[in-house]
């Protein structure tokens, strides 16, 4: 009987590995990138420089529920995005932005 047992054990212990390597390599990084966009996004604030997932710069003038509202170029227009749609915070100001 224990060399029944064994046999088993043998046969599972491959996809438990396969299994394992699965979650550590590619499940949980993702939970841990989509937890640092969340983040991100519940803590915009008006002011902050961000680009937007389709490559437009610009800062936000105001934040509604889902909608964020960005002005965007040197004639400052104001363009209206879902907050899911920003891609990223800016640290520092884009080079080629034209002074006010």
């Amino acid at each position: 009987m224990s060399e029944q047992v064994m046999a088993i054990v043998m046969n599972v212990l491959p996809l438990v590995a396969i299994v394992a390597v699965f979650y550590f390599m590619l499940i949980r990084p993702q939970q841990k990138k989509q937890k640092a966009i969340n983040n991100m996004l519940a803590n915009l604030k008006v002011g902050d420089r961000v680009k937007s997932i389709g490559g437009i710069y610009g800062r936000i003038t105001a934040i509604k529920d889902d909608t964020v509202t960005m002005e965007v170029g040197p004639g400052k227009v104001e363009l209206v995005f879902e907050r899911r749609a920003i891609g990223s915070v800016e640290d520092s100001p884009v080079e080629n932005e034209m002074k006010d």
